[in-house]
């Protein structure tokens, strides 16, 4: 099992992309296209807290960081300042999660690995 979870986290490190999918919900569904961003999310393994760089400011922004089975374990509402987020992750246990973050400018998805 060690050695699963060993080799889960190192295709995890290895394969992660280091941008994100955004819609800024101004065009129709129909011919909606997706614009890439380039955000920054370290460190990577984490242990206390997880930055993210290259984000659009905003006033409020619903933070959600899920374990890999899509199940929320942090909700928060924050405003996103300098084009960047801190994210405290301290009483999360170790493992793979998902940031999504939404707000009237943006949708971000980006992962990390808690260590």
């Amino acid at each position: 099992m060690k050695k699963l979870h060993f080799i889960l986290i190192m295709l995890f490190v290895g394969l992660q992309t280091s941008f994100a999918q955004i819609d800024d919900g101004k065009s129709d569904p129909v011919s909606q296209e997706i614009t890439v961003q380039k955000v920054k999310v370290f460190p990577n393994p984490a242990i206390n807290v997880v930055n993210v760089l290259g984000l659009q400011n905003s006033n409020r922004a619903e933070i959600i960081v899920s374990d890999l089975y899509g199940n929320a374990i942090l909700h928060h509402k924050w405003e996103i300042k300098n084009n960047a987020l801190n994210i405290p992750i301290s009483n999360l246990e170790s493992g793979i999660y998902m940031i999504s973050i939404r707000s009237q400018e943006q949708t971000v998805k980006t992962k990390f690995y808690k260590k």
